[in-house]
């Protein structure tokens, strides 16, 4: 049975029944063909202002069900991913430009996100307090209440998921705002998942919107907390207005991340982990690896190995053919792709290879001749570009991946771990990989960065999303009214 019926969701927002909402109907596009695959609903601040409110009234029954049937919920859930797999990997290849693997993925993580939340309604979450004689004093973790998402369009199921499985596996309600290019597979296919999990009507809402839904989400009354994937720039002002209303805000932002290669790495090895965490994802991810850090005595080589591979990388449409890279998400960001490598060029960069595209489809591309003040260097690229500097020393290459506003992951290639892990610990970023590139997640490890990358490791841990989703309330209580001098 399909998990997904277009007559279903078609031009319907989800606020525990598929209905209608006040804003245009947004068409989804599969950015591969530019064909239609549907149109969705799209909120507008009203709606927004009701279901935050409806969520607001279903939370209470949700956080007082026994912590057993929530776990239950949670893991029904997990086995609902796993059973509507294909269905749902097909709709990330379609609608989010994602290669098989990469889907695969994502449906995978999914359900462990799902699985590893289940555990946590049965977590201990409090303490036992001293106290004067005959007084109980004891701190226990109690919901948060409406907790409102934020997730983007490149990895539209996962970046979604690891809020809202933790979220709601602790008793609080779920207001969700997935983006509106990716409003199936990040959106109405966990609508479905929980309705069919179980999840009480209104406690589980998906809204798919533009900015102005999402800044009625952040200021909204009701919702106390916010957790926000996106751009370092979207995220500031989201955690300016969450702040202005005395409300948390964890934020996961960009990342411009360094893979340092020190002059013993295995160099055919070095430049296959390389190229997958430039390319994966056309570098459509925070993860990427977006700087390459090669030390100047196998620079030469290790440009030319990678710009080999890619060239030899296949690009085009991953629901119809086999490929290592799909489609870029929309001619906006194609275009932002293309302008960094342009003025990269201009600067005095050399196209090792690529440097072009076709539709949306851009061509894996190396960049050699960097220096730090390159565009493509010096920003962040968030498409399918390596751009290569050259180091002398290991203190050189240590102020150079620490020259940067971001902090999320970092890459050490070496053949001596230990001495790559010392160069590591030099170097502030919230997740490290020695000998492996960037991009890497699992539902159970913290997960966050630093600097400008954002507000720590918010989720992940059992301790994390305690401290994320919940509130520490004191308690006292005696056997009879304390008696006071007047």
């Amino acid at each position: 049975m399909a998990l997904l019926d277009p007559a279903v969701w078609e031009k319907k927002v989800f606020t525990g029944r598929w209905s209608e909402a006040g804003g245009a109907p947004v068409e989804v596009t599969e950015p591969a063909t530019g064909r239609s695959l549907g149109t969705v609903g799209a909120a507008t601040p009203e709606d927004v202002a009701a279901a935050c409110a409806g969520a607001a009234a279903a939370q209470r029954e949700w956080a007082a069900a026994p912590f057993d049937e929530r776990a239950a919920v949670l893991r029904r859930a997990g086995r609902l991913f796993e059973e509507h797999a294909e269905e749902i990997r097909d709709w990330l290849v379609r609608e989010a430009g994602s290669i098989r693997p990469k889907a695969e993925l994502e449906v995978r993580t999914a359900a462990g996100e799902c699985y590893e939340a289940a555990a946590l309604p049965s977590h201990g979450s409090g303490d036992l307090l001293p106290s004067a004689e005959g007084k109980l004093s004891f701190s226990r973790r109690v919901p948060a209440g409406v907790v409102g998402i934020i997730a983007p369009f490149n990895f539209p199921l996962i970046l979604s998921i690891r809020a809202v499985a933790p979220a709601l596996a602790l008793g609080n309600s779920v207001v969700l705002k997935p983006d509106s290019r990716t409003a199936v597979c990040g959106g109405a296919v966990l609508a479905a998942i929980f309705e069919a999990a179980g999840v009480p009507s209104g406690a589980f809402q998906v809204l798919p919107g533009g900015a102005d839904a999402g800044a009625a989400l952040v200021a909204d009354r009701h919702t106390r907390v916010i957790a926000f994937t996106g751009s370092t720039g979207a995220g500031r002002k989201v955690g300016e207005a969450a702040a202005t209303h005395l409300k948390r805000a964890h934020l996961e932002l960009g990342g411009n991340n360094a893979v340092i290669v020190l002059p013993d790495a295995d160099l055919d090895a070095a430049v296959s982990a390389a190229a997958w965490g430039a390319f994966l994802h056309q570098g459509q991810i925070c993860m990427a690896a977006g700087r390459h850090l090669v030390h100047e005595s196998i620079a030469d080589e290790y440009v030319a190995k990678l710009a080999a591979k890619a060239e030899g990388m296949a690009v085009g449409d991953p629901h119809t053919e086999q490929v290592a890279l799909g489609p870029i998400i929309d001619a906006k960001q194609r275009d932002n792709v293309h302008r960094l490598v342009t003025e990269s060029v201009e600067s005095g960069a050399r196209v090792a290879a690529g440097g072009g595209f076709q539709g949306l489809f851009y061509r894996p591309t190396v960049l050699d001749g960097v220096t730090r003040q390159t565009p493509a260097f010096r920003e962040e690229v968030f498409g399918p570009v390596a751009p290569v500097i050259r180091y002398s020393t290991v203190d050189e290459a240590v102020e150079i991946a620490a020259d940067t506003e971001y902090g999320l992951s970092l890459s050490v290639l070496g053949a001596d771990a230990m001495r790559a892990w010392e160069v590591a610990q030099r170097i502030p970023s919230g997740l490290v990989h020695i000998n492996d590139q960037t991009v890497g997640d699992m539902p159970h490890v913290p997960f966050g960065g630093v600097k400008d990358s954002g507000n720590g490791g918010r989720i992940g841990t059992a301790a994390a999303n305690l401290e994320s989703f919940t509130e520490t309330q004191w308690v006292t209580l005696q056997g009879s009214i304390e008696r006071y001098p007047f």
